[in-house]
C-alpha cells in the first residue's frame, strides 16, 4: 500500500475526518505500508495538503471528499464568509478548539478542566468531559475567585492543583468579556490566553489598550493565539511525543 493510500484508509477508519495529530498516531498502525523516510510526519502533512481526495475543514482538521456530505450533515462544515458568524459555526469552532487544548494540556503533563456547561459538547467523536482530566474545579483560592474562573473555556492545572493557563476561545463573541474575567483573576501567577481567528488580533490589541485593562496591557498578562498557530503547536507537540529521544 502506498503512503497516500494509507492516509486515506486511516481517514476512513476514523469516520472520514481527523486531525493531523490523529493521523500521525494512527496511520503507522497499517502494516501494509512502509514509511522509509526520516520525516514521516512531514510526508503525512504533504499528503493531506496536496491530495485531491482530501480537503481542509479547519486548521489541523482534514476530511475525505467522498465523506463530505456525511461530514457536513454531522456539523463538520468548512467556514466561509457567509457562515462564519452562524450559530452552528460558532458552536463547532468552540468545542473543536476546546478539544485541542484539552489534549494539548495532557501531552504537556498537566491536568485539564472544561466548564460543566460544555462537558457534553463534542470534539470530533468524543465528549469534552471525556477528554478533560479534572471534572470538578479545584478549590485553589477564595470561593468567589474559583467561581469566577469556573466558566473559563479551558484551564490547565499543575500537579499542585494551581492554575497553569487560562484559555478563552472567541469566535464571534465580544473579546472584552474575556478580558474582564482575566482582569479579575490577574493576581494569580497564570498564563492568560485569548484563542481566536487571526483576523481578530487587531480587535484584541485595541481592546486590551482600554484604560480598564491598563494593568493587563502594561504587564503583558494576556496573549493572543490564532487558531492556526494553536493547531500547529499541537501537531508539533504530538510529533515530539512520538520520538524516542528529544534533545
Amino acid at each position: 500500500m502506498k503512503q497516500y493510500e494509507a492516509v486515506i484508509e486511516t481517514l476512513k477508519q476514523l469516520g472520514g475526518c481527523a486531525t493531523l495529530g490523529q493521523l500521525n498516531q494512527e496511520v503507522f498502525k497499517i502494516k501494509d505500508c512502509e514509511w522509509r523516510t526520516k520525516t514521516p510526519f512531514a510526508s503525512i502533512r504533504r499528503i493531506v495538503q496536496q491530495s485531491k481526495e482530501i480537503y481542509k475543514i479547519k486548521p489541523g482538521l482534514w476530511g475525505l471528499v467522498s465523506y463530505k456530505k456525511e461530514l457536513e450533515d454531522n456539523g463538520y462544515i468548512v467556514e466561509t464568509e457567509k457562515n462564519k458568524n452562524s450559530k452552528e459555526m460558532n458552536a463547532f469552532n468552540h468545542s473543536y478548539y476546546q478539544g485541542i487544548l484539552l489534549e494539548f494540556g495532557k501531552i504537556k503533563g498537566l491536568n485539564t478542566f472544561v466548564p460543566n456547561q460544555d462537558k457534553n459538547k463534542l470534539y470530533l467523536q468524543k465528549k469534552l468531559g471525556e477528554i478533560s482530566t479534572v471534572h470538578t474545579i479545584p478549590n485553589y483560592s477564595y470561593e468567589y475567585l474559583v467561581k469566577r474562573s469556573s466558566t473559563i473555556d479551558v484551564i490547565w492545572f499543575n500537579q499542585r492543583n494551581m492554575p497553569h493557563s487560562f484559555f478563552e476561545i472567541e469566535h464571534s463573541t465580544d473579546i472584552q468579556n474575556s478580558l474582564l474575567k482575566y482582569n479579575d483573576l490577574q493576581d494569580f501567577y497564570v498564563r492568560m490566553v485569548i484563542v481566536a481567528d487571526k483576523r481578530r488580533e487587531d480587535e484584541f490589541n485595541n481592546k486590551l489598550r482600554y484604560s480598564s485593562f491598563a494593568d493587563l496591557y502594561k504587564n503583558k498578562r494576556v496573549q493572543f493565539l490564532a487558531y492556526d498557530k494553536l493547531a500547529k503547536q499541537y501537531e508539533t507537540a504530538l510529533e515530539l511525543k512520538s520520538m524516542n529521544f528529544v534533545l
